[in-house]
């Protein structure tokens, strides 16, 4: 283990420069989250109707991040799709990374992080959050201890211990659970109009295996342009395959919510989606990133669907940064607020972030590409050696 763990110890200025300057990242997040330590969420965007904002919307769209590293599984370990065999690995160090922000998301997002204690401590199975931490903590655990096991494996060139196999079919149903309990927070709520649909988890997971595998294809074109390992085309075309179906329903299904609410013109869901995409009351502040999120959608669709363009390296990593993107601002905010658009008394408190609560997100991102760079360091570094 320390053996490997020496890798991440090693190598160019550029890796070095790049750590570094997560760190500075990393760090300026941390003096602004002592801030709002002292001072309490009064420093965020956050406000009595408007509770949840970029911190929740970050956490929610993470988890999808993380449960997508099933779609590198399931194929490999299930179907023996060998070109999965090469990057299986990175799937499951991005899931790592991912919950790692996730919990961070929520630490930040309570005005005393104690109070997360009351979950260990009191746990209740009536409880939505109780079962959330379970899904991550396990999802977690099962990553980390699958992954690190048949990468050191690879490296003595030995067949994994027989009982990593279970852990991962295991870790297969676990990852649809981790983002299906997360819609259920949503789902869960009654009063609040847009997040109050059965359609929720599904709209999670097709959104995840959509943002997950494309993030994973920008990291492995990033990996063949930096490393000499070659991730390999067949796998990268195959997750392409995956990312096109999926925002395809991703798309499909908001586009059954959205013709839900403008049919039965019922008030709580019409205002959510007004609010969203045409403003309410003179607020609109959402307004131009929602129809920049449907410009990236429909960018990355035309990519995705033209088998040429697919096809391209150049173009398949313009439309997966397009997904991406996407996603983020769909999921990672104008989800989570809409919900609370309008309020209990049909008055739109508007929600924007601030400085601080920026540069803390940004610090918690630093914080798990910092994670994910150094396991990707050790995994490159073995198969590099194996000649993998």
């Amino acid at each position: 283990m320390l053996t490997m763990l020496e890798k991440a110890f090693t190598g160019s200025r550029r890796y070095w420069a790049w750590l570094l300057l997560l760190l500075i990242l990393t760090g300026a997040g941390l003096i602004c989250y002592l801030w709002q330590l002292d001072r309490g969420l009064s420093i965020t965007g956050l406000s009595r109707d408007v509770s949840w904002g970029l911190y929740i919307g970050q956490f929610t769209f993470l988890v999808g991040v993380a449960a997508s590293a099933v779609m590198v599984v399931l194929p490999y370990y299930l179907h023996n799709i060998k070109e999965f065999g090469r990057i299986a690995i990175f799937g499951e160090f991005l899931a790592v990374a991912a919950v790692v922000m996730c919990v961070l998301f929520i630490l930040v997002d309570l005005g005393k992080p104690s109070r997360l204690l009351n979950i260990v401590l009191y746990p209740s199975p009536n409880s939505l959050m109780f079962w959330d931490m379970v899904a991550l903590s396990g999802y977690l655990l099962l990553n980390l201890v699958i992954g690190w096991n048949v990468l050191e494996s690879e490296r003595n060139a030995v067949p994994p211990p027989r009982w990593v196999r279970p852990l991962v079919y295991i870790s297969i149903p676990w990852a649809i659970s981790i983002h299906t309990v997360t819609a259920f927070l949503y789902a869960g709520l009654p009063d609040k109009h847009y997040w109050f649909t059965a359609i929720t988890a599904a709209r999670f997971l097709a959104s995840a295996f959509a943002s997950g595998p494309a993030l994973l294809i920008l990291l492995c074109l990033l990996v063949r342009r930096f490393t000499r390992f070659d991730p390999g085309r067949g796998a990268l075309q195959k997750l392409a395959t995956i990312v096109t179906y999926a925002m395809i329903v991703n798309v499909l299904f908001l586009g059954f919510e959205l013709f839900t609410a403008l049919y039965s013109r019922v008030p709580g869901h019409v205002h959510s989606f007004e609010y969203l995409f045409l403003g309410l009351e003179g607020h609109g502040r959402l307004v131009p990133l929602m129809w920049t999120f449907v410009a990236l959608a429909v960018v990355a669709l035309v990519l995705l669907l033209n088998p040429r363009t697919r096809a391209g390296e150049t173009t398949l990593a313009a439309a997966c940064l397009a997904v991406f993107l996407s996603i983020w601002i769909e999921k990672g905010l104008g989800f989570v607020v809409a919900g609370f658009i309008p309020n209990a008394f049909g008055h739109v408190s508007e929600y924007w972030p601030t400085l601080p609560e920026a540069l803390i997100s940004l610090g918690v991102w630093s914080i798990g590409f910092l994670i994910l760079t150094v396991f990707y360091k050790i995994a490159v570094t073995v198969k590099e050696e194996v000649g993998q």
